[in-house]
């Protein structure tokens, strides 16, 4: 499966967006799909992952209750809304694809080429 993400942009803080990850092909709905993000100089690391009917998500300590996943599968997309952001949020994010639901990055098969999410305080 390829990716795409989009929705990235400049934000104050308090703020809100809501990223987009596009996926190709007609096995959206047997990948659960996961959002990464990679600040300067860090580790790329886990924000949040959903399962492949939706039923299921998980959330980092540091986004749960100000970020939320969704996904469409009648749209191969996956949504990632996040409110309440913070400069520390400031990222490069990610939307990848993994054969199960997992917090770990190597888990996952497919990648999005990231969308850039800057935070201004």
């Amino acid at each position: 499966v390829q990716l795409q993400a989009f929705g990235g942009g400049l934000v104050q803080a308090g703020g809100f967006l809501r990223l987009s990850c596009a996926a190709s092909g007609r096995t959206f709905s047997s990948y659960a799909m996961g959002w990464f993000r990679q600040a300067p100089g860090k580790e790329r690391e886990f924000v949040a992952y959903i399962s492949r009917s939706g039923g299921s998500t998980y959330y980092a300590d540091s986004v749960k209750g100000r970020f939320t996943i969704s996904r469409d599968n009648a749209k191969n997309t996956v949504y990632l809304q996040m409110n309440s952001l913070k400069p520390e949020d400031t990222a490069v994010y990610y939307c990848a694809a993994s054969f199960t639901i997992t917090t770990t990055r190597s888990d996952y098969v497919s990648w999005g080429q990231g969308t850039q999410v800057t935070v201004s305080s």
